[in-house]
């Protein structure tokens, strides 16, 4: 395996995770893998559908940091979050973040006008160009309003469920609206998640894909993080050789990983 480090891992605490946070762990070490961050949901106020996303931050830290000793010699285990962005939100995150010491903090979309594209009702009765462009105007919104976070996860996620999927998408086709995504990333010097979801969901390619990696990199960018964003345990690390050579491919040499906020280049 090229990538030894999986930075985007959701468990129980999650409420869409399907394995718990031991589990993953073990699975990780009969990976290979040097370290893991797991990076439940913290999706405060969503109210699209009956799941809830919102975790108790003091009894993850006490669970989290018992397996990390127990496991201390065999992985290295960071403590991580997934904030769900929205503007409103962003005096509670940076509570948050800042009275418990996550390693890593991943910001991503998950919900656009308060609709979550995951479910089919996002795309109901309109086009499907107009529903990505409106995701991809929510992601600027959210990162001109709040940008304290490591890594911007998953950019394109809206794609994975469209109802064509990524058929007639394509980086140009939204160049203008991505390219202010990516500049600001770069500015705020946040990382690029590569997420490796999107080869699950037969999209051929990570998100985001090969021409934004290509364009990030061209703008100026350096930072890039990879994540499985696995819920069960046989997605972790999933595609990670496959994704390393796209990346190199970009003409990156490193990926970063993250421990108390503070990033460490890894060569590929």
């Amino acid at each position: 395996m090229s990538v030894l480090s999986d930075f985007h891992v959701h468990t129980t605490f999650s409420g869409d995770g399907e394995a718990a946070a031991e589990t993953m762990i073990r699975r990780a070490v009969e990976l290979g893998m040097e370290q893991l961050c797991l990076t439940d949901h913290m999706d405060y106020d969503y109210r699209d559908g009956d799941v809830c996303f919102e975790f108790d931050p003091k009894e993850y830290f006490h669970h989290l940091e018992q397996l990390r000793e127990k496991y201390r010699g065999q992985i290295d285990l960071q403590i991580g979050v997934e904030l769900g962005l929205r503007p409103y939100l962003t005096a509670r995150h940076h509570s948050l973040i800042f009275s418990y010491p996550f390693d890593f903090v991943i910001g991503s979309v998950h919900l656009v006008n308060s609709r979550d594209p995951y479910y089919a009702s996002y795309f109901e009765n309109r086009d499907e160009f107009g529903a990505y462009m409106e995701y991809f105007e929510c992601c600027l919104h959210n990162l001109e309003a709040y940008s304290n976070f490591d890594a911007f996860g998953h950019l394109d996620y809206v794609i994975r469920y469209g109802p064509n999927r990524n058929r007639y998408y394509s980086y140009d086709l939204f160049r203008g609206i991505i390219d202010e995504i990516l500049r600001l990333l770069v500015k705020k010097n946040i990382a690029l998640e590569v997420n490796t979801t999107g080869y699950r969901y037969g999209l051929g390619e990570p998100n985001p894909g090969r021409d934004i990696i290509l364009r990030y990199r061209e703008l100026g960018g350096k930072l890039i993080t990879i994540g499985s964003d696995a819920h069960r345990e046989e997605h972790l690390a999933y595609k990670f050789d496959e994704v390393a050579k796209l990346i190199k491919s970009c003409g990156f040499s490193s990926y970063y990983t993250f421990h108390k906020r503070v990033p460490t280049e890894v060569p590929l």
